[in-house]
């Protein structure tokens, strides 16, 4: 699940939505990333692994996840079986 289906997940309780959304917020603030820059910085993984490897580029997901003081982006790329193009 990518931060935009987190964002606006209705299956959840209110509270957990809640704390969800400002963890979103805090961690973009925090790294100063906008949902737009996180999104080209997508676009631009896709292109240059598509390049080399056969991968599922609609189920590539890029987040942001902090843990502590430390952010970092995660990165879930499939591949397909044949692996190299």
């Amino acid at each position: 699940m990518n931060w935009f289906d987190k964002l606006f997940n209705k299956s959840s309780k209110s509270g957990s939505v809640a704390k969800s959304r400002l963890q979103m917020v805090l961690t973009h603030d925090r790294a100063d990333i906008s949902p737009g820059i996180l999104a080209a910085i997508k676009d631009d993984i896709i292109a240059v692994i598509a390049r080399h490897l056969a991968i599922d580029a609609e189920s590539v997901e890029v987040n942001l996840d902090q843990t502590g003081r430390e952010n970092r982006l995660i990165a879930q790329i499939p591949l397909h079986p044949n692996g190299r193009r």
